[in-house]
């Protein structure tokens, strides 16, 4: 059963050191116990194990978010150098393809003006001899001469701007050669940290594997302890069920909610609400076998100055009414047995009738909340003696 206030334990986790190797976790509990104490040690050591574990989880997925950040920025810097990469590529093919265009141009030049040459003076060489007999004057000797120092600088000028541009050409590819060098170094360092990054966030998630399968089985456990507490709560009960009673609302299963709803606070409905989502008026958590009985014995029953501590198993040494043995009609009944105990509002004793529903001798007739677990509400005959019971005051 609940406590009256919710006790939240907090484990402060240590340290938390991202190793190279998965960590290697102790063992579930095994279940073996079936007295009051050894449920209590188990859940106690389940729950803290799950709490400090969650913990862990929580530090975990705090730094696979820093090392997925990290392997987003890198994969932005992986695709701008390949970017950069794709375009100094792109440049050192068009720089190619004009060194080889002007290499074309070139020889295309040298033929073009050796074929003028040629056309002009047969031999394709005259002497300055042979150029003056030929002319008719000197007049034409000199153009002729001149002609020809202007197809020699021409060619001269031609091949000069063709090896420059083709000097500036090879720089320019060298200059992108060694950028492609350097941008490809830089992927491959780029490549590398996200590669590390991909590699902690893996072992990350290792980690937090191996956590979350120990808080499953952790929760199994439990579950299964808290399947214990359950048969401890019902055992040597027998449910009745009672003509009249209040129906509806997720708290009732087939035996009605025994007008639960009214301890309702500003929460919401504490019948229809989730089990221990709310708080009822009393702040206690919704749809507990306490908050039931608390609300029933103070605001049904008129013991306004009534206060109990602890779980369901702890009322009778805690309450300020004090217990006894003997029940009345509006009673307490605790059952101590189990980890967290159980607590019944007594509503006839033996030899009474309670809308019809007789109860044989030894036994009394008690309405619940959470007997299975669940949050549902039922009445049943249990055994006077295996309770003990805080009675009304007046």
């Amino acid at each position: 059963m609940s406590n009256l206030k919710n006790t939240i334990i907090k484990h402060k986790l240590v340290s938390l050191v991202i190793a190279a190797a998965v960590l290697i976790l102790p063992s579930a509990q095994i279940v073996t116990a079936a007295t009051s104490g050894q449920l209590q040690a188990q859940i106690n050591q389940l729950n803290a194990e799950n709490n400090g574990t969650q913990s862990s989880v929580n530090d975990l997925q705090l730094q696979a978010s820093s090392y997925q950040d990290a392997i987003n920025k890198l994969q932005a810097q992986i695709d701008a150098v390949r970017a950069d990469i794709s375009a100094s590529q792109a440049r050192q093919a068009d720089i190619q393809q004009q060194i080889a265009a002007n290499l074309t141009l070139l020889a295309l030049k040298k033929a073009t003006l050796g074929e003028d040459i040629k056309a002009m003076y047969v031999d394709g060489t005259p002497s300055t001899i042979e150029i003056l007999a030929t002319s008719n004057n000197l007049s034409d000797y000199f153009d002729k001469q001149e002609y020809r120092t202007q197809v020699q600088a021409k060619l001269q000028d031609t091949l000069k701007q063709i090896a420059i541009l083709q000097q500036q050409l090879q720089a320019q590819k060298i200059e992108v050669d060694n950028l492609l060098i350097a941008q490809k170094q830089q992927q491959a360092v780029v490549d590398a940290a996200q590669a590390e990054q991909s590699r902690l966030l893996s072992l990350n998630q290792q980690q937090q594997d191996v956590y979350n399968q120990k808080i499953a089985t952790n929760q199994g456990t439990i579950a299964e302890l808290q399947r214990q507490q359950a048969a401890l709560n019902t055992r040597g009960s027998q449910r009745v069920f009672i003509t009249g009673s209040e129906r509806g609302g997720d708290c009732d299963n087939g035996s009605g909610n025994g007008g639960y709803f009214r301890a309702s606070g500003g929460a919401g409905d504490v019948c229809n609400a989730g089990k221990d989502s709310i708080t009822d008026m009393h702040g206690i958590e919704n749809r507990e076998c306490t908050s039931y009985a608390y609300w029933y014995f103070v605001n049904v029953e008129g013991n306004f100055d009534f206060s109990a501590k602890g779980d369901a198993n702890n009322w009778a040494n805690s309450s300020n009414y004090g217990w006894s043995y003997t029940p009345n009609v509006g009673s307490i009944g605790v059952i101590e047995s189990g980890t967290w105990g159980h607590v019944t509002i007594i509503q006839a004793t033996a030899g009474q009738s309670y809308k019809g529903q007789f109860v044989p001798p030894g036994q009394v007739l008690v309405s619940e909340m959470n007997y299975d677990f669940g949050g549902h509400f039922r009445y049943s005959l249990r055994d006077t003696a295996s309770m003990k019971y805080i009675n009304n005051r007046h």
